[in-house]
């Protein structure tokens, strides 16, 4: 099975179509099978307080005008479906809310995602397994009793998904990513398990590559110096393309476990072990095609 290798723009694009087309082109030049942002209804995800309270940005001077600089609306979509559609990328976001999750039925999507954030919204989960589309399932910050109350849900809906390990913390410290979950997951919910990483290297998500997962979702930004709170647990184009070729190195690499002599062996093993009595004979009969 072939990793699934998301791309998330999220909230990279601060704001600007441009800059959302131009981590398309990284995404899909580097060879990701899909690329992801993020939807939120400003006034229902955060309280007037919160809004009201100041914050310096390029927008302006509160937490509103930062938020409200930060979210594409129906044109930007409407474009970015376009773009993909022009570039042959599959694209979907992950909504904060339930009004954000309407919007996104307009456009043909095929897959949906839980943040890690909305994962304890029991009435949120049964409305996207109610949509009956693959759905990634992100398990940062929660109980094992969350994680089964979700899994719970999409089986009952009868909604394809898969968790996805995550830890909630932006960048991640390597020492902290705790990769025996994807095994630990796998076996607790007996499902298909990725990751979600929010590291700023790419040493642990090779490592979960080798783990057998069967996503792997990584920010992406043009330079990690822009403006925003993602930026910096993102990875830059050519550290997106280095992680997508070495990636489906190591699914070839992984092979089915069976041990024995190969092919290719026998000539050597012919030279190397020739002055061993009667063991020649035993090469080609041994030999896995």
């Amino acid at each position: 099975m072939n990793i699934f290798i998301i791309a998330e723009i999220g909230i990279n694009h601060n704001g600007n179509i441009n800059i959302a087309k131009q981590l398309i082109d990284v995404a899909r030049n580097a060879g990701a099978d899909a690329v992801k942002f993020q939807k939120r209804t400003i006034d229902i995800v955060y309280s007037k307080e919160l809004l009201d309270s100041p914050r310096e940005s390029p927008w302006g001077s509160t937490q509103r005008d930062q938020k409200e600089g930060l979210e594409f609306g129906l044109d930007e979509y409407r474009e970015i479906d376009n773009y993909c559609w022009q570039k042959n990328i599959e694209w979907f976001a992950s909504a904060w809310d339930m009004e954000s999750l309407y919007f996104l039925r307009q456009f043909n999507l095929k897959y949906n995602k839980i943040a890690s954030a909305m994962i304890v919204y029991e009435d949120f989960l049964r409305e996207v397994a109610s949509e009956g589309k693959h759905t990634f399932i992100s398990t940062g910050m929660s109980t094992t009793e969350d994680i089964g109350k979700a899994v719970d849900i999409f089986r009952s809906a009868g909604c394809p998904f898969e968790l996805m390990h995550c830890i909630s913390t932006y960048p991640m410290l390597d020492e902290k990513a705790n990769l025996n979950c994807i095994e630990t997951l796998r076996q607790l919910y007996k499902c298909n398990v990725g990751y979600s990483g929010h590291e700023t290297g790419l040493a642990v998500s090779y490592a979960a590559a080798a783990m057998g997962i069967s996503s792997l979702e990584r920010h992406i930004t043009l330079d990690r110096a822009m403006y925003g709170s993602d930026q910096a647990a993102s990875i830059e184009p050519a550290g997106f393309r280095y992680l997508v070729g070495a990636v489906r190195k190591i699914e070839k690499a992984m092979g089915n476990g069976v041990l024995g002599i190969r092919e290719e062996e026998i000539p050597i093993a012919k030279k190397l072990r020739a002055h061993i009595p009667r063991h020649s004979n035993r090469l080609e009969k041994a030999c896995l095609r």
